[in-house]
């Protein structure tokens, strides 16, 4: 699954803003936004989302 996929649905589930979650996430309250239009992250970026996608209970 991809990065942008993971986090629409981290997203739905939890109901945090794009903003708020990039800001969480990573210091970058545009990162949601500019995944959506194409940007791509590098490996240390993508760890830090996934663990923050990981650290809530499904």
């Amino acid at each position: 699954m991809s990065l942008l996929m993971e986090i629409e649905r981290y997203l739905r589930r939890t109901g945090i803003a794009p903003t708020t979650f990039g800001r969480r996430a990573v210091n970058d309250p545009r990162l949601v936004l500019d995944l959506r239009r194409g940007r791509v992250v590098g490996s240390k970026i993508r760890r830090r989302v996934e663990a923050v996608i990981r650290a809530v209970p499904r």
